[in-house]
């Protein structure tokens, strides 16, 4: 346990931090999971409104340091090119 009164308060500063964190992590699981899930049953127009609010979402979160921005970078480029492999599919 903390002592001092910085310590004190830096404990408080992290645990709210750490709250927020995992709630903003996730959201953006179940959002990548969601572009996941509509590519696996072939919708490709529900795919690419669900990639587009899962990319501002990985972004939104590499701003403010919840990810690292090549994480989201790497995640959406991942959902692009499987969302681009399920048009080439479509007839």
């Amino acid at each position: 346990m903390p002592n001092t009164k910085s310590a004190k308060k830096r404990l408080r500063q992290s645990l709210v931090r750490r709250t927020r964190n995992r709630a903003t992590k996730s959201v953006l699981r179940t959002m990548v999971k969601k572009v996941r899930e509509s590519i696996a049953e072939g919708d490709v127009a529900e795919g690419e409104q669900n990639l587009r609010a899962a990319a501002r979402k990985l972004d939104q979160a590499a701003a403010g340091r919840v990810i690292h921005r090549n994480a989201a970078a790497r995640v959406k480029s991942r959902l692009s090119a499987a969302l681009k492999a399920a048009k080439g599919k479509q007839p």
